[in-house]
């Protein structure tokens, strides 16, 4: 084996294990096996009986009793003519116990041969060794797939980070807490489904390509259609379409799916990410308010078993109840400024002047946009336990109904826990020639440069006019409610397969 000499940061000289020579090790080793008529990438099918979490679970249903497992060889111990070997198949780890007069001369010398992170099958009797630990004694192995590239070392695992998120399958081989942390997202997942599903909601899929960008404030994705010839966009929201539906006939829409924006990267946005909206016929953003609540306290007892969950240091209380204010008071209660005496956009943007707070463009310097702004300064990290902040500005909810008492804000909300927001809900805009001229409003900021301000979308005019029942509306982002139920401080550790800048342009 070749070795390289060098030293850590305190100058303590180790060992670098020249990687690619391993690899020739392993592929001389499946050469030899292919030479011999051997080759284990030939094996189409294997016969499993069991798996090792069923084993450990039941040892006195299987004691003495012959099974058949199949697993990648994480740990191996030869000692001459007996050996020990750990493999960790899909529900966690097994011991096996291996022995020449079991399986015969041949067997196993091929056996010994084999590498960590190979893929073998075993059958044999389950027993406890001395030490009480859950075994299976070998009489047959099988190796089914050969591993031609080195498994990181045990003790110190796969911990670089951007290597982890490219490598996820290698995470999840060495990480079994990463491991965990998807099943639970697909545990949250699943009983999202089954609470709407039982309250009588139709999970519907609507169009990922559109030839519209609306429904959300965001810079979309842009392609180009050959057939048609048509530039085309990636769906910022499921919003518009599920409204259509509304208007179709069905009372209770959702759907849960891949949004794409094209934004900023950081510990909360990847470019694709998950989300469910829903929406209900004949209810409000009160209502809305309610089904929240639920979905988190329910989905917090199903992969915790309590509805107060820890993240990131802070304890969290899901249990239903949470805190609910408006905007303009929460700003009030935070920094002492009152929106309700400010009553002029040029009051609110020489106020905004006063404190010190970066109006971004001319399109902003409204009343609404300055009220989100303080918003944004002054409350949102405040907000650590659930809280629902409501009656956002018309500026900034182009979808949203009008408050009847003040038609300057609309009957919004938005869900905060740990000073992050979770979700977005309305009740639904259903004047289609309100909703007309807050689309033109989003053309002229987008003519005036907003790359985010959303399109004039004439069809959607027109449902409105064939009329939509008073509605409301909810999104929630999956990947934000997966980190806060699993305790991951970023989003691409709750994403299989984050984006990633390649690394031939780093």
């Amino acid at each position: 084996m070749q070795e390289n000499k060098n030293k850590n940061k305190e100058g303590i000289e180790i060992e670098e294990i020249d990687v690619n020579h391993l690899i020739q090790i392993r592929r001389d080793k499946l050469s030899k096996l292919q030479q011999e008529g051997k080759d284990p990438y030939e094996i189409t099918k294997f016969n499993r009986t069991h798996t090792s979490g069923e084993i450990k679970a039941n040892y006195e249903q299987f004691e003495q009793k012959d099974v058949t497992v199949a697993g990648r060889i994480i740990a191996k111990r030869i000692m001459g003519k007996a050996s020990f070997c750990t493999i960790q198949d899909n529900d966690e780890k097994i011991q096996s116990y291996v022995s020449i007069n079991d399986l015969g001369e041949e067997s196993y010398q091929a056996f010994k041969t084999w590498d960590i992170g190979d893929i073998i099958g075993i059958t044999g009797f389950v027993f406890k060794t001395k030490t009480e630990e859950i075994s299976i004694h070998a009489k047959v192995v099988t190796l089914l797939s050969k591993s031609l590239r080195p498994l990181p070392e045990k003790f110190h695992g796969l911990k670089d980070v951007d290597l982890r998120y490219r490598q996820r399958y290698v995470d999840l081989i060495m990480n079994p807490e990463v491991k965990r942390t998807f099943e639970r997202r697909s545990q949250i997942i699943s009983e999202i489904r089954k609470i709407l599903d039982e309250k009588g909601y139709l999970e519907v899929d609507t169009p990922m390509l559109n030839t519209i960008s609306g429904g959300a404030t965001a810079k979309p994705f842009m392609t180009h259609h050959n057939a048609l010839n048509i530039d085309m966009y990636l769906r910022i929201a499921t919003e518009l379409n599920l409204k259509r539906l509304i208007v179709g006939g069905y009372d209770k829409v959702y759907e849960m799916g891949r949004i794409f924006r094209n934004e900023g990267m950081d510990i909360r946005h990847n470019p694709e990410f998950t989300t469910i909206e829903l929406y209900e016929a004949y209810a409000d953003y009160h209502d809305m308010m309610d089904m929240v609540e639920e979905l988190f306290s329910k989905c917090a007892i199903k992969v915790k078993g309590s509805t107060k969950v820890t993240y990131q240091g802070q304890e969290i209380d899901l249990t239903p109840g949470w805190k609910r204010i408006s905007m303009i008071d929460s700003i009030k209660e935070t920094s002492g400024i009152d929106f309700n005496k400010i009553n002029t956009d040029e009051e609110a943007v020489a106020l905004a002047k006063e404190k010190g707070i970066e109006i971004p463009d001319k399109t902003k310097e409204t009343r609404g946009d300055v009220i989100s702004l303080f918003f944004d300064e002054y409350v949102e990290k405040t907000l650590i336990q659930p809280t629902f902040i409501y009656d956002y500005p018309i500026e900034i909810s182009p979808l949203a109904k009008k408050k009847k008492e003040d038609p300057r804000l609309t009957q919004r909300f938005e869900v905060f826990i740990g000073g992050r927001e979770y979700g977005n809900a309305f009740s639904e805009l259903n004047d289609p020639i309100d909703q007309y001229e807050r689309f033109k409003k989003q053309v002229e900021a987008r003519e005036a440069g907003d790359e985010e301000a959303g399109m004039m979308d004439e069809d959607f005019i027109q449902a409105l006019e064939i009329g939509m029942p008073p509605t409301g509306g909810l999104g929630i982002g999956i990947d934000r409610l997966v980190m806060l139920l699993t305790d991951s401080s970023s989003i691409r550790d709750v994403l299989l397969f984050p984006t990633m800048k390649p690394l031939l342009d780093r």
